[in-house]
């Protein structure tokens, strides 16, 4: 399994590949070859910081006798108008490394971001929040650090990383006992989790002994009732549909977890710029 360090690494070389072309014409023609470039990387807004150490890679490939020095840490809740980082070295490679070190880490903190504000509202519920395989593709390894430094936990990294009978497997397994039947069979220690759309399912599920339910697009009232035949006989995760405004009721329901999508889908990149700084 790719670990973010190696998917930061892949990640990069496609980038600046994709950025730089044949180098950056507009530095070169402008800027002397001698010129110093003394700037701050600060956030504009508030946020939950990821990503920054990838973007110090960045720098480091571009320009590696510029200096990075960090100032805040990844994970860290950070108010508009902080500095993230100090970075000092020739002008032309620090301006020619700036927008994908930036592109980087206003991708991965706005990930983390959202990610941070779904924590919050759930605070003191005992549910945990939890990430999806809905990830850019390529970019999966990265988005799901975002997340862990948003405060989420993981879900599965790939299809091999566990086991998670959804609603098109039970269409053509026959059943929900019955897939989960076939599944325990092989499953060599994982865990088996199934997707219940309907209190029956819940039910069935349970009876057959799966460890884990995804209860697909319940409402509130319905989780409750899905909890309650559950019995804590499997833990429960709620998925589908969840949103800041309605996390934590559905917390509130009991569920173990609860699913996003969105988290890595779909979340604003934050506002991140890289000044200039007068010597």
């Amino acid at each position: 399994m790719e670990s973010p360090d190696e998917s930061a690494a892949r990640v990069i070389d496609a980038a600046l590949a994709e950025d730089l072309g044949q180098g950056d014409v507009t530095s070169r023609l402008v800027i002397p070859a001698d010129a110093r470039f003394g700037g701050v990387m600060v956030a504009r807004q508030d946020i939950v910081l990821a990503g920054l150490p990838f973007a110090a890679e960045v720098v480091r490939r571009v320009v590696p006798e510029a200096r990075f020095e960090t100032v805040a840490t990844d994970g860290e809740r950070v108010a508009a108008g902080a500095p993230l980082a100090r970075l000092d070295g020739p002008a032309r490679g620090l301006l020619t490394a700036e927008r994908t070190a930036l592109n980087l880490v206003q991708f991965l903190s706005g990930i983390a971001t959202l990610t941070g504000a779904y924590v919050k509202r759930i605070e003191g519920t005992g549910a945990v929040l939890l990430d999806t395989r809905k990830t850019v593709p390529g970019l999966r390894a990265l988005s799901k650090y975002a997340t862990r430094m948003g405060g989420a936990r993981n879900h599965r990294q790939r299809l091999d990383d566990g086991i998670l009978i959804k609603d098109n497997h039970v269409a053509v397994c026959g059943g929900v006992a019955e897939a989960v039947r076939r599944a325990r069979a092989g499953a060599d220690g994982r865990a088996v989790e199934v997707e219940c759309d309907t209190l029956a399912q819940v039910r069935e599920a349970a009876e057959a002994g799966a460890d884990i339910l995804l209860l697909d697009n319940m409402p509130p009232p319905m989780l409750r009732d899905a909890v309650g035949i559950v019995d804590r006989r499997a833990r429960t995760e709620a998925s589908g549909g969840v949103s800041l405004e309605t996390v934590r009721a559905i917390a509130e329901t009991g569920v173990d977890f609860i699913s996003v999508g969105r988290l890595t889908q779909s979340a604003p990149a934050v506002d991140i710029g890289l000044d200039w700084q007068v010597r």
